[in-house]
């Protein structure tokens, strides 16, 4: 058989291909006489992704704090790319929701494990001196950070233990907004005033949070799995890769996050207590799991491990 014969059914299939559209085949099989071939810098788009390390000060390890939380907004996209696969999957089973539920706790592994760069790799006196630079910015700010928490779970579940009882899947989004947990790293809740960490995140991206909140009100990933068969909520591994995801973003990251801070920020003020992060926010408490007590998939605990939850920090 000659290449040509076998080129013959490709051709075909795309004849098939483009007549679907109604396009001619001749026409792209044409352009591909006077297209470049792809290559890897082109196709990563390597040279726009390296020119995006810019530093504010002449201290070196900036480049390292700098191109770890670029990394880290990757990552946040790749989690909400398969969060969305599951929530606008059609016909979900818990096989799919397993795998998915993998992919991304592997990403939150990953970014667990990865603090040890930026608690080991940043010389303390340099991060000192250039996050000083950085006010009133704060990793606070990750709007990915907020989506994936939108997507993962029932929105009561993100608001601040205190305001609970008041608010109920009637409750306008506006209004829940206001009592998210994380509201309270920038907000006296006694006056109503905001930080400017707070008014600054809010005016870059209130509006396309509450169009997210709805949008995902019934499909998160916690709705989605109460749609499966009953069968299917009980199936062992799946339960497990749930508690699993929940754990390791509400407890595990939290946790290396947590300690990466207090290494520098402690250590920054020769031992004294220091109570501020860069947005101005108490971030001891703001951090810690066991305040937060962020948890995605609650009925999925024991009343004993929900008493207790964070407490291992």
């Amino acid at each position: 058989m000659s290449h040509l014969e076998n080129l013959d059914p490709i051709l075909n299939e795309l004849q098939q291909k483009y007549t679907a559209i109604d396009q001619d085949t001749q026409t792209y099989l044409t352009g591909l006489l006077y297209s470049k071939p792809i290559t890897y810098w082109d196709y990563i788009q390597t040279d726009a992704l390296l020119n995006l390390q810019v530093q504010r000060t002449t201290l070196p390890d900036e480049m390292v704090f700098i191109g770890y939380h670029q990394i880290n907004e990757l990552i946040f996209k790749m989690i909400l790319w398969e969060i969305e696969q599951v929530a606008e999957n059609n016909a979900l089973t818990a096989e799919f929701f397993e795998s998915k539920l993998m992919r991304i706790s592997r990403y939150f592994d990953m970014l667990s494990t990865s603090f040890n760069i930026m608690r080991e790799g940043m010389d303390v006196e340099q991060y000192m001196k250039f996050r000083n630079t950085l006010t009133p910015a704060s990793g606070f700010q990750s709007a990915q950070y907020r989506l994936i928490e939108f997507a993962s779970t029932e929105l009561i579940n993100l608001i601040d233990y205190r305001f609970r009882k008041d608010i109920d899947r009637d409750t306008p989004y506006t209004h829940a907004f206001e009592h998210l947990y994380w509201q309270a790293a920038g907000k006296d809740y006694h006056t109503g005033k905001k930080s400017i960490l707070l008014i600054n995140f809010e005016k870059r991206y209130k509006e396309e949070f509450l169009r997210f909140m709805e949008a995902h009100n019934t499909k998160n990933l916690w709705t989605r799995f109460k749609e499966l068969p009953k069968a299917d909520q009980a199936d062992e591994d799946l339960v497990k890769a749930m508690r699993h995801y929940d754990y390791t973003v509400n407890i595990s990251w939290v946790k290396a996050h947590y300690n990466a801070a207090k290494h520098y920020i402690e250590s920054g003020s020769g031992g004294a207590v220091e109570t501020e992060g860069t947005g101005g926010s108490d971030w001891k408490k703001y951090m810690h799991p066991k305040y937060q007590r962020r948890i995605f998939f609650p009925e999925l605990w024991t009343e004993e491990e929900l008493n207790n939850w964070g407490e291992d920090i």
